[in-house]
């Protein structure tokens, strides 16, 4: 077991553990935060210490230090207390603004002392009995409930129901006086919050409250191994409030059962329209909360819902009190199963497969349930092959081609980008130098199949055409900029086109920002994370604009200058662009078609060019070049192109010449 002994006089006084090695302490970041704890011998708490964490967005503002003091304030905790409280002997102190990861911190240290308590006897506590009787699974024959009566006093639905008094009654009893306070002014008998909570995976308890469409739905929205709990709720306090709208978490509800706690994020969580269980009372708020596979989750034991509720005592300060929500899924949807000896031996050789093929079975999984999706993917990436190698055919009617690329582009931003989140990031190419310098596993990137498919395609394509293919096609945000700057042309705003010496001095400055990005992960891959939101994918496409003001002022600004410069963001100030620009250079085939008049004398496809790639001399700037294919259009267009219509003319001419004239042949001489 990863512990170690504290010493004092050859006698063992404690034992030290880092949280991370014993339960799951994913923050806010999606990182583990390490904290260091010391237990001893009694079961107490005698020292904390926060080691390392990676919560930049939830600590913006907040000192270190105020978090640090928090977790040492953990010394004296008394763990045979919690043992038997089920972890909820102690009150947890929030701070304002990092709820998320002290509930994150309070939960680590409780949960992981107990587990470590209990493998070595302290305090008198002895590991857990491991059930070595029949097991259960959900049962897929099971009859639903007819009516919502049936289903609430059966257990199918489990409620969790608090009146005003109950909750004045609560804060009052709260180390600091000003809850106390702050009372609520309410009747003490109004309803302050009534939660229901039903776990609607099981299929007749999905098919009873949901209805059938809807649980067809629920079907398809879960993979394999994942399950779903239906929340619904009434009256003065909001189960979920607003806070995952800013954050993408939900930081008021956190699913418990035993080792294992999830806490519900913005990608795991639908809007329930309303239940179909006849009887059942009208909610304010009805929603389904995923369950991933990959946390342990055992649909068949008892779990609890804990509800956090705050009270504003300041200006910016809150204070907090938990209430749990019991769940037990009822014996009539489970039915046992005996585990032959055989059974039993490959259970045991399933708990010590390595890790590797753990991940791997998790990938494959999710690439499994990820079919639809990445066919999608296929025939994009498919189609827009067909079109570079037949760019030819695909250019000859501009419009045609204009409706087509505009199509694509919808495609772009609303499938691979609102729906599948399938952006890249230069975050993805800081993680793979880490991994080549740490030591590289492929498992670690199949975990993402649109992302790896991308990624794939890109490096492919960086052969062939540069960078073009993914930044003027694929990038999610730049279908988003085009898009926009189209709109703005019907709208007839003003087109900025740079004076060409600024512009070319404005071409480096994506490259610095890799440059420093690149930098600062050698350091810290956590420091150049954060330092990464200079892209703007994750607060426009990610979340949908559905994040904390500034970084949305942010995306709405480069937005808005991409209305009048095209593309301004991917011309300048993309590192991603800039990175992918680099091993361009080493493509093996120049595609695009010139005239020997290009740029002397003619300079069309330089005026017309949307991102001002091609230089006064006719050359293409393949580092700059998004591949639209608008100068092949302007190759072959017989109303702009000077050389086309130069020929165009010089055939007509020929025609109509006397020397070209048809001969008449008498009807006689045939």
């Amino acid at each position: 077991m990863a512990v170690a002994p504290v010493l004092k006089d050859g006698q063992t006084i404690a034992w030290v553990f880092v949280t991370s090695d014993f339960v799951g302490t994913t923050g806010y970041s999606g990182k583990p935060i390490h904290t260091l704890v010391a237990v001893d011998m009694n079961a107490k708490i005698v020292s904390v210490q926060l080691v390392k964490h990676s919560e930049p967005i939830v600590l913006i503002g907040i000192p270190e230090a105020k978090v640090k003091a928090l977790v040492a304030g953990y010394a004296g905790l008394d763990l045979v207390a919690e043992a038997k409280s089920g972890g909820t002997a102690h009150e947890v102190n929030i701070i304002s603004g990092a709820t998320v990861t002290v509930m994150v911190i309070d939960d680590s240290i409780v949960r992981s002392g107990l587990k470590v308590a209990r493998a070595l006897g302290l305090g008198g506590l002895v590991p857990e009995a491991v059930d070595a009787g029949p097991r259960s699974e959900i049962d897929p024959a099971a009859k639903q409930p007819a009516d919502w009566s049936e289903a609430e006093g059966g257990g199918t639905v489990r409620r969790l129901s608090l009146d005003v008094a109950q909750v004045n009654g609560s804060f009052a009893a709260h180390p600091d006086p000003r809850a106390r306070d702050r009372a609520l002014t309410a009747a003490p008998q109004t309803t302050f919050v009534d939660m229901q909570v039903a776990l609607v995976s099981v299929p007749a308890i999905g098919g009873a409250l949901l209805g059938p469409s809807e649980e067809a739905n629920l079907r398809k929205w879960l993979g394999v191994g994942e399950h779903a709990i239906a929340v619904a709720g009434r009256g003065l306090y909001s189960f979920k409030g607003s806070g995952y709208v800013r954050g993408g978490i939900f930081d008021r509800i956190v699913l418990i059962q035993d080792d294992v706690s999830v806490r519900f994020r913005d990608r795991d969580h639908r809007r329930l329209g309303g239940i179909a269980l006849p009887g059942a009372p009208e909610f304010t708020e009805m929603d389904l909360f995923r369950i991933p596979a990959d946390v342990g989750f055992d649909p068949a034991k008892p779990f609890r819902i804990q509800l956090l509720v705050q009270r504003e005592v300041g200006p910016v300060e809150k204070v907090f009190q938990t209430f749990d929500l019991g769940y037990q899924l009822p014996q009539r949807y489970l039915r046992a199963i005996a585990a032959p000896a055989k059974e039993a031996k490959e259970v045991a050789a399933a708990v010590n497969k390595s890790e590797d093929t753990a991940q791997a079975e998790l990938w494959k999984r999710i690439w499994s349930d990820k079919q639809v999706e990445i066919a999608m993917v296929a025939a994009m990436l498919l189609v827009l092959t067909c079109v570079f190698f037949f760019q030819s055919f695909a250019t000859k009617n501009a419009r045609g081609f204009y409706v087509f690329r505009m199509g694509f582009l919808v495609v772009t931003l609303v499938f691979l980008g609102w729906y599948a989140n399938a952006q890249l990031s230069v975050v993805n190419l800081m993680a793979l130098f880490g991994s080549l310098v740490s030591g590289f596993s492929w498992q670690a990137f199949l975990l993402d199949p649109l992302t790896f498919i991308l990624w794939f395609a890109v490096a492919a394509a960086l052969l062939f055409w540069g960078r073009g293919a993914y930044c003027g096609w694929l990038c999610p945000f730049g279908a988003l900029q085009e898009l926009t700057n189209q709109i703005a042309r019907k709208l007839r705003i003003p087109q900025w086109t740079l004076p060409w010496g600024l512009h070319e001095r404005l071409w480096p400055i994506k490259y610095m920002i890799f440059l420093g990005l690149f930098g600062a992960s050698l350091m810290s891959i956590e420091q150049a994370e954060h330092l990464a939101e200079i892209e703007p994918f994750k607060t426009a496409i990610v979340l949908k604009f559905i994040r904390a003001w500034p970084f949305v002022a942010y995306a709405v600004a480069l937005l808005v200058a991409g209305l009048f410069v095209e593309r301004f963001y991917c011309r300048y100030l993309c590192p991603l662009g800039a990175a992918l620009a680099i091993p361009a250079r080493l493509r093996m085939f120049d595609w695009l078609k010139r005239y020997h008049e290009c740029g002397n004398p003619c300079q069309t496809c330089s005026i017309q060019c949307p991102v001002q790639a091609i230089h006064k001399t006719g050359e293409i700037n393949p580092n700059e070049c998004i591949n639209c294919l608008h100068c092949q259009v302007l190759y072959q267009s017989e109303s702009v192109c000077p050389v086309v219509i130069k020929k165009m003319k010089s055939r007509a001419k020929l025609a109509a010449s006397p020397g070209n004239a048809p001969v008449q042949v008498p009807a006689n001489k045939v």
